[in-house]
């Protein structure tokens, strides 16, 4: 099995998460993109423009991994972001005060985010957490979040972006080119509701068998259930791949 391989210009690792850490703790760009992201890249130029300016990507779509071994015979292992999120809470670098910067959605999931990171046994403050303004999707970019970043006494190793799919990485390939020191980016977006109870949570198993989705549509069927039909788009964004079209 491959530990690298691409898709559509995007470099992914294939499903190992020690790989994934070694690469963030040297300061790398993670992205995590979802089926329904994946779906658009032929349209939004701006998100496929951040994930294949990333330094790498883990294999978070069930659908993606199906499509990759139909079209490429591509064996792929699966990393969700939930998963991630789960393994990476559990490092001991994390017991150390300011190794970890969160970028929250809200008031109210930034406090929530807080006590369960604290809970956990991360040792992050109540400053090295960041509430994001509502974007532009035209141009994302923060100056006040990297002035934030540049001014603090103990400079993170670890930038955890809780954002939606879409925001997260383009904020996240505007920071890797803005900041003056090195960060590992992590857009895991709204794995971290999982596992605060914000979002329906994901068992194990239910994850293991590229079911998140389902949780999801079961938790939320009018948010979710266009979305991830909608994600079946991306058989003819792996067709335009296959015909060299993209």
């Amino acid at each position: 099995m491959n530990k690298e391989f691409k898709l559509f210009n995007i470099s992914f690792i294939n499903g190992s998460y020690k790989d994934a850490f070694s690469r963030l703790i040297d300061g790398c760009f993670m992205v995590v993109p979802s089926g329904p992201g994946l779906s658009t890249i032929d349209k939004d130029k701006r998100y496929w423009d951040a994930l294949k300016g990333a330094d790498f990507a883990i294999p978070d779509s069930g659908l993606m991994i199906i499509l990759a071994r139909l079209f490429f015979n591509l064996k792929i292992k699966k990393l969700s972001g939930p998963k991630f999120l789960r393994l990476f809470l559990k490092e001991e670098v994390l017991k150390k005060q300011g190794v970890l910067f969160s970028v929250d959605p809200s008031e109210q999931e930034s406090k929530v985010n807080n006590k369960y990171l604290n809970d956990v046994g991360v040792n992050i403050g109540k400053t090295n957490h960041y509430v994001s303004p509502f974007y532009d999707k035209k141009d994302i970019s923060d100056e006040k979040l990297i002035d934030i970043l540049e001014s603090l006494e103990i400079r993170p190793k670890f930038l955890l972006l809780n954002l939606g799919g879409g925001v997260q990485e383009r904020l996240g390939f505007y920071i890797k080119k803005k900041l003056s020191y090195k960060i590992g980016v992590i857009c895991t977006g709204a794995a971290i509701a999982f596992e605060t109870g914000q979002q329906a949570r994901l068992p194990k198993w239910l994850d293991d068998l590229y079911l998140g989705w389902l949780v999801r549509i079961f938790q939320n069927p009018k948010q979710f259930s266009k979305r991830y039909f909608n994600a079946f788009r991306l058989v003819y964004v792996f067709y335009l791949c296959k015909i060299n079209k993209l």
